[in-house]
Order: C-alpha cells, then structure tokens, then sequence
C-alpha cells in the first residue's frame, strides 16, 4: 500500500516545488502600460488582482522608447492596454493600433481629461499630453482604470474600490501638499523655465507663468535654433528667472548654454519630468516624483 501511494507523492512534491498552479485555476488578468508614470498609477489601483506590465523602462524618453516584439504582442492579447495618448508615446502608436485591431481594450489616459493646450513655441495650441503634473488630472485618470478594469473576469470590483480610494486619498493629500508649498513662493517669482514644454498643467492648477523652454515644442526630439534661445534669453532677463529647470535623465547642455546666454546670475536645477527612476534614483513612483519636484522647484524660485 505504501508503494501504491508513492506516484501521487511525486507528483503532489513536484507541483509544490515547481509553483505550478492546480489545473484550471485562474490567471491574474494581464493589463500593459505605455509609461512607467502611469504603469505606477495602474498598479496603485489595481493592486495585486492583476498582472501590470510596464513597457517603459525607468529614465525612459517617453517620446522615443522602444519596445520588443514580445511586448508588442502581448499588447494584443492583455485584457487592458492603458497609454497616456495626446501624441507622447511617438514610437508605439502602430503598435497600439496593432492591439486596438486585435480586440484589445484600450484606455487613453488623455481622453479622460481636461486637456490643456500648449501656450507657447512651435506646438502652441495643440493638445499638450503632460497632465500628471496635475493631480488633480490624474484623479480623472485614476477613475477612468477602475471603471475600466471593473469588468475584467478576474477583478473583484469591492476590492478595486478600496484600492482605487486609497489612492485617490494620496492624491488629495499630495494636491494639498503641493498648493501649500507653492503658496509660499511669491506670485511674480512664480515664474518657470525648462529644457522643453511639461509644466503646462501644473502652470494652471498652481498658478505659474511658463516663460519659455529651451526645445519650443511639446517633444525633445525637436532642437532650438540659435534664435529660439536668443528669444528665451530675453525673455529670462526680462522676468528675472532665478533658476531654470532641466528634465533629470537628459543632457542639460543646452540649458547650460541658456543659463550663460542669459548674461545673468541664472541657476540650473534638476526635476524629473517625463519619466520615473529606479528605485534609489529619487523618483520611484508618481507621488515621489511630484514631491520630489514640487520640493526643488520652491527651492529654486523662493527668495
């Protein structure tokens, strides 16, 4: 008897060394994010009922990255693609047209929005994709994934809820934080200059005036002419810039060059912009990176 029992003992030993599942037990549902902001965001919400894949990698361009073509299928299969849309991900719009032919849900964060368009330099008027320097945007956002994901086999929508309101709390407390720190920088210092056009949104909820960038367009695949920065230049000595802003994971050369183009005491600071860092880089998640940012742009500006 003690021998007849002996197979089912090797297999129920190998089943639990190898991790494998019982036979028809479900999958987790398989959701893929563009951007690693709003893979962090996703997540946040979802939590552990599903499987998040991020296609960006951390100190990623947002406008230039690339994907495998493993990833890109996988977009085709998952049971929800999210994308920030507005014309960012330059690179992955035929794949996320590939994924939307092949029956895959898709949810563009930008359609969810109050989209602000851009003020100035050569995109002005278009529809500026930068809106989670607004959390108050990425509330919408974050409403948006769970009414998305609530009906996905394998989602319990209580726990959706719950997860989705905790985090909708960090954003509130994240948009108060932020208010009361820019509350203490003068209004006619509340002036901001970057290496290229992201701070549209967070100019309008905290009630800062976009100066300029160093790139005029909404993408940092354009470059500056030689009169671009001559025009920023003036515009600089004219507001009395104290600091201007370059984006952490690119070559701030050209704002360098700005900085000494201005002929004034003009200081260079760093904020993370476009895309989130490893974990040690400072800026591991969205709430990180806007404290992070919120924290150097009042140091900068403050008298």
């Amino acid at each position: 008897m003690r021998w007849a029992l002996l197979p089912a003992l090797i297999v129920a030993v190998a089943l639990a060394l190898s991790g494998c599942a019982q036979p028809g037990a479900p999958e987790r549902p398989q959701v893929v994010v563009t951007t690693n902001i709003l893979g962090d965001v996703t997540k946040e919400v979802l939590g552990d009922q599903a499987e998040v894949t991020v296609l960006m990698q951390p100190n990623a361009d947002p406008h230039s990255f690339e994907i495998s073509a493993q990833q890109a299928a996988l977009m085709g299969s998952a049971d929800l693609v999210v994308s920030n849309g507005l014309g960012l991900e330059e690179g992955l719009q035929q794949h996320l047209d590939r994924a939307a032919k092949s029956g895959a849900p898709l949810l563009t964060a930008g359609e969810v929005i109050a989209v602000v368009p851009y003020s100035s330099g050569d995109a002005e008027g278009a529809a500026d994709p930068h809106f989670w320097t607004d959390p108050a945007a990425m509330m919408d956002v974050v409403d948006a994934v769970e009414s998305a994901a609530k009906d996905i086999d394998g989602i319990d929508a209580n726990r959706l809820a719950a997860s989705s309101a905790a985090y909708r709390d960090k954003l509130t407390e994240l948009d108060a934080d932020m208010t009361r720190a820019f509350g203490s920088i003068p209004k006619e210092r509340r002036a901001l200059v970057t290496n290229h056009h992201v701070f549209g949104y967070l100019a309008q909820r905290f009630d800062f005036d976009v100066v300029g960038a160093v790139i005029p367009g909404g993408t940092t695949l354009a470059a500056p002419s030689a009169a671009d920065l001559r025009q920023l230049s003036e515009a600089i000595r004219a507001a009395g810039v104290p600091t201007i802003f370059a984006d952490s994971s690119q070559p701030d050369r050209l704002v360098q060059v700005l900085a000494s183009e201005a002929g004034i005491e003009v200081q260079v600071a760093e904020l993370f912009t476009e895309s989130l860092t490893g974990p040690d880089g400072g800026a591991a998640t969205y709430l990180d990176m806007m404290r992070a940012n919120t924290e150097r742009i009042v140091s900068g500006l403050k008298p």
